[in-house]
């Protein structure tokens, strides 16, 4: 369900013109009445630069999103962005089905919604996943939804608006609050047809099938009063803190192994009396304060003999500069 770039109607008919039209070469458009003033910088709701603010969101979306249907697939499948879109709702709603999982947002800060499409395909495959059964789409032809995959419809919207509030909090932070949920995208109580919105795609990848998507969507007129914002270059003032991969290295490193050794003495014998030993010699040694304990190659710890429990064992006494 990924979008694709489609010329709009007005579109087609402007080109269709052009083609047919014996005037269209560069000279004849450049005269006349037909050529319009343009100002720079003039606000055109159809132009919020490159998006690069919300390319950057999208794609920290699509990392942390990985967590949300991890319960469902019992893997971490790869997620892809796709650069943002602007579409009439009625040119969006028209290039998909009309029975999908249309799950309407509210955000506080921007006083405007979003909304999360989902195909009834990938809702199938995260429902059979997530009570065993295996990754792959029941071939089954259907007009609502049960139970069940209303429930992991909850569970997926829940997750995708928790993480898009992550993903958004270095620009700025949001609150979105789940509002209701349609099937029919004729229904979907979101924006007028004629107006525009901006579309996020995300692609799923997943093993030994067909890749799934969905998408998210912003009206323009929510992301209007932070279009300067959404043209900057988004930079993290906030250094996220990775609990989990924290805790993961800790483990791997408390894990590596180090070998332990106790020095008693380190007598010095010539090489006459090394080379004449015999099985029953004894030669003195000198044991200073205690003995020696090394980590590795390094000198730890000065300690004492003793047993414990019958068991040989050292005395920690003190600590070697």
């Amino acid at each position: 369900m990924a979008s694709t770039r489609k010329l709009s109607s007005d579109e087609v008919n402007a080109l269709i013109d052009g083609l047919g039209s014996e005037t269209g070469s560069p000279s004849a458009t450049m005269e006349g009445d037909d050529v319009r003033p343009f100002q720079f910088g003039s606000d055109d709701l159809s132009l919020l630069g490159d998006y690069h603010a919300l390319r950057i969101i999208n794609e920290r979306f699509a990392r942390l999103a990985r967590a949300v249907f991890l319960p469902m697939l019992r893997i971490q499948p790869r997620i892809s962005s796709f650069p943002p879109e602007v579409k009439t709702f009625d040119e969006y709603t028209a290039g998909i089905e009309n029975f999908m999982s249309l799950n309407i947002s509210r955000i506080e800060e921007l006083r405007g919604n979003m909304l999360s499409v989902m195909t009834p395909n990938f809702i199938s495959v995260l429902t059979n996943s997530y009570y065993g059964g295996k990754i792959t789409a029941l071939p089954t032809k259907k007009t609502e939804f049960t139970a069940t995959e209303e429930r992991i419809i909850e569970l997926i919207t829940d997750g995708l608006n928790e993480t898009l509030q992550v993903a958004w909090r270095d620009l700025m932070p949001i609150k979105i609050t789940y509002q209701n949920r349609e099937i029919n995208p004729q229904f979907a109580s979101f924006v007028d047809g004629a107006e525009l919105v901006i579309i996020c795609s995300f692609v799923v990848q997943l093993p030994d099938t067909d890749a799934a998507s969905f998408d998210v969507i912003y009206p323009l007129q929510t992301l209007k009063p932070i279009a300067a914002q959404l043209r900057s270059r988004l930079q993290a003032d906030v250094a996220e803190d990775d609990h989990t991969w924290r805790e993961k290295m800790e483990r791997a490193v408390l894990n590596i192994p180090l070998p332990v050794t106790v020095r008693l003495s380190q007598p010095v014998v010539s090489m006459y009396k090394l080379i004449n030993m015999q099985v029953g010699d004894t030669f003195p040694i000198s044991i200073g304060e205690g003995v020696e304990v090394r980590i590795d190659t390094e000198d730890a710890f000065i300690g004492d003999l003793g047993d414990v429990g019958g068991n040989a064992a050292v005395n920690l006494k003190s600590r070697m500069k």
